[in-house]
């Protein structure tokens, strides 16, 4: 058997495989995105049961395979068990955690990839921030880094100067000091707006956790 190799990621996807184990999905900073299968994880008392869940984030050790890797330990150093208790939260967490896991490549560096999503699932977590402005500004920096974001958004005549300022902003601060700011309704308004636009015209699916998202947003007004 080859040696085992210890990867920092976080856990995108889980689900069950067979009687007692589990396949999940991990964004890693060295490998990008890979496939592990977890053997006897859903057992009770397994030492994986709780380290095989989404939104873990830690070590991973693991051995590779031809196809897929399996997971054989785990130090989880966050579980973001505030975020998963919060409906709303969570519900955007996933959304973040499915683009994540739709831009995430196998054996490519996603260092920053998974800086952003570390410190937007810390940014949803705090009540000061709404939970929108969130999701716009991790978009944004997601596209942008993954290159796809277009630049001439912040330069777009038809938003105001204040919401040029802030794509602006977003494109150009490191990550440690994104989620640093607020802005008024009208401004996240027009993020909503530009960013909607670009996300339908730049992916080429649907992303389901967006359309739970929306579904349970619609109920909230209609109450």
């Amino acid at each position: 058997m080859s040696e085992s190799i210890t990867l920092t990621g976080m856990v995108l996807l889980s689900v069950p495989s067979g009687d007692y184990d589990r396949r999940v999905v991990l964004l890693t900073k060295e490998r990008g995105k890979i496939t592990a299968f977890a053997r006897g994880a859903r057992r009770q008392g397994s030492s994986l049961l709780g380290a095989t869940l989404p939104f873990c984030f830690g070590q991973f050790r693991l051995f590779e395979g031809r196809t897929a890797y399996t997971l054989a330990g785990a130090q989880i150093d966050q579980y973001f068990s505030a975020l998963k208790a919060d409906l709303d939260g969570s519900l955007y967490g996933f959304y973040f955690m499915e683009l994540a896991e739709y831009y995430g490549r196998e054996n490519l560096d996603a260092s920053m990839m998974l800086n952003l999503l570390y410190v937007s699932l810390k940014a949803l977590e705090n009540p000061r921030l709404w939970n929108r402005l969130v999701r716009y500004v991790y978009e944004i920096k997601l596209m942008q880094i993954n290159g796809e974001f277009p630049f001439s958004a912040a330069e777009d005549e038809s938003i105001s100067e204040t919401a040029r300022y802030t794509i602006s902003f977003i494109l150009n601060t490191p990550l440690q000091k994104l989620y640093t700011f607020t802005v008024t309704q009208e401004v996240l308004g027009e993020l909503a707006g530009i960013q909607d636009r670009i996300r339908v015209t730049t992916l080429d699916r649907k992303m389901k956790s967006l359309e739970m998202l929306q579904g349970l947003q619609e109920t909230n007004e209609r109450l």
